[in-house]
C-alpha cells in the first residue's frame, strides 16, 4: 500500500471514540484507492417466502453491497463470509490478489453491512443466499468464476457449485465442510443473537476479542480495522452496534438447532477445492475432513494456532490461495501453513 505520511501515533489502546475513529478511518485510508463501491438489486423470488403469509407474498427488490478490488478484465474471485461478516474482512486478501491481477469481488449477505433487509425473518435461509450469489454472479457477467466462502459464505457457496457446475471454476472453503456439528452451531447462534450496544471502544474491543479469539495470530490494529466495518454508530442506542439485521442471527439460532448435512453436494462437486481448515477449529472437525478426503480429491491446509476462522490477513494464507487458484499448487495435496510475520502496523510511528 502506498505509505501515508506520518502522524501524531494516538493512545492504544483508544480510550475514547474520538481517539478509536481516529485510528479506525486511518486504517481504512490504506485502502483509498484500491477498490471501488458497486451493488445491484437483488429480486426476492416468490419461492423463497414459502413461510410468509400468503397475503403477503410479492417478489420484491432489496439493493445488495459490494467492494470491487483490482483490473475489472482480470480472473474473477468472488468472497462471501461468514453469518455476521461483513466484505471489508475480506480487505486483506483482496489487496494482496488484486496486485497479483486478478479482480476480487466481497459481497455484503442481504442483511448484513451495506445491502438492504429482507421483508420477513423466514426468508433468511440457504436457500435464500444460494440464490444471493446466483444474482451476483450473473450481475458480474455470468460464470465461471473462482468462489470463496467463510462458514456460512462457505455453505452457500458449497450448495451453489453443487447445484450449478457451470458458475463456479474453483472453490476455496475457509473452516467448513460438508458437516457442522449441531452443538457447535447452537453455541455460536446463542452468542449471535443477540443485540449488542457498546457504549466505550474498550466494550466494544473486549467483545471483539473474545468473538475473534479463535481467529489465529491477527495484530490488534487489524481487528480494529475488521470491528469497525462490522459495527456502525446508533444516535438512538448511544453506541456502536453491529452492521446487521438482528432478525437474520435470530433466523440462524432457529437454524443452528440442526447440524449441517451437505454431503451429497459434496459428492456432486466437479470443481477443484481448496480447504483451509484451523488445526483448532470446532466447526471443522478431523472426522469431516477425512470422509470429505475419501469422498474426492482436494487440496487441504492446516492452519495451526487457529480455530473457526481464518482471517485471511496473513500473507502466507493470502499467497498460497493466490498460487492454488492460479494452478501452481496441486488440486490433491495437504499441507501445515506456517504463519508470516504480522504485517507492518497501519499506524505510523509518531
Amino acid at each position: 500500500m502506498t505509505a501515508l505520511p506520518p502522524l501524531r501515533k494516538p493512545p492504544w489502546p483508544p480510550a475514547g471514540w474520538h481517539d478509536w475513529l481516529t485510528v479506525a478511518e486511518r486504517l481504512d485510508r490504506r485502502f483509498d484507492g484500491h477498490y471501488a463501491f458497486g451493488g445491484f438489486d437483488y429480486r426476492q423470488p416468490l419461492a423463497l417466502q414459502r413461510a410468509v403469509p400468503l397475503r403477503l407474498r410479492r417478489a420484491y427488490e432489496v439493493p445488495v453491497a459490494y467492494t470491487d478490488w483490482g483490473p475489472r478484465d482480470g480472473p474473477l474471485l468472488l468472497c462471501c463470509g461468514g453469518v455476521a461478516n461483513t466484505a471489508m474482512r475480506f480487505a486483506f486478501v483482496a489487496a494482496d490478489l488484486a496486485r497479483e491481477g486478478w479482480r476480487v469481488v466481497c459481497m455484503d449477505w442481504l442483511g448484513r453491512g451495506r445491502s438492504g433487509w429482507l421483508a420477513d425473518h423466514s426468508e433468511y435461509t440457504l436457500a435464500c443466499y444460494v440464490e444471493q450469489l446466483h444474482q451476483m454472479i450473473a450481475h458480474l457477467g455470468g460464470g465461471p468464476v473462482a468462489l470463496l466462502g467463510s462458514s456460512m459464505g462457505g455453505s452457500a457457496a458449497l450448495a451453489l457449485a453443487a447445484q450449478s457446475p457451470a458458475l463456479v471454476s474453483r472453490l476455496v472453503l475457509n473452516d467448513v465442510g460438508p458437516h457442522i456439528p449441531r452443538a457447535r452451531r447452537a453455541r455460536r447462534a446463542e452468542t449471535l443473537a443477540r443485540h449488542y450496544v457498546f457504549r466505550s471502544p474498550a466494550e466494544l474491543m473486549r467483545r471483539a476479542g473474545a468473538s475473534q479469539k479463535h481467529d489465529g495470530p491477527v495484530a490488534d490494529d487489524v481487528r480494529l480495522f475488521i470491528t469497525y466495518h462490522q459495527t456502525c454508530w446508533s444516535p438512538d442506542n448511544g453506541g456502536r452496534i453491529y452492521r446487521h439485521d438482528l432478525r437474520a442471527l435470530l433466523a440462524y439460532r432457529d437454524d443452528a438447532a440442526r447440524s449441517v448435512d451437505q454431503w451429497r453436494e459434496w459428492s456432486a462437486l466437479a470443481c477443484p477445492v481448496l480447504v483451509l481448515h484451523g488445526e483448532e477449529s470446532d466447526a471443522l472437525t478431523e472426522p469431516t475432513l477425512r470422509r470429505m478426503q475419501q469422498a474426492r480429491p482436494l487440496a487441504l491446509v492446516h492452519v495451526p494456532d487457529t480455530g473457526h476462522t481464518p482471517v485471511l490477513a496473513d500473507r502466507n494464507q493470502t499467497a498460497f490461495i493466490g498460487d492454488w487458484l492460479c494452478g501452481t499448487v496441486g488440486d490433491d495435496c495437504e499441507c501445515s501453513l506456517p504463519h508470516a510475520p504480522l504485517r507492518r502496523s497501519w499506524t505510523p510511528p509518531g
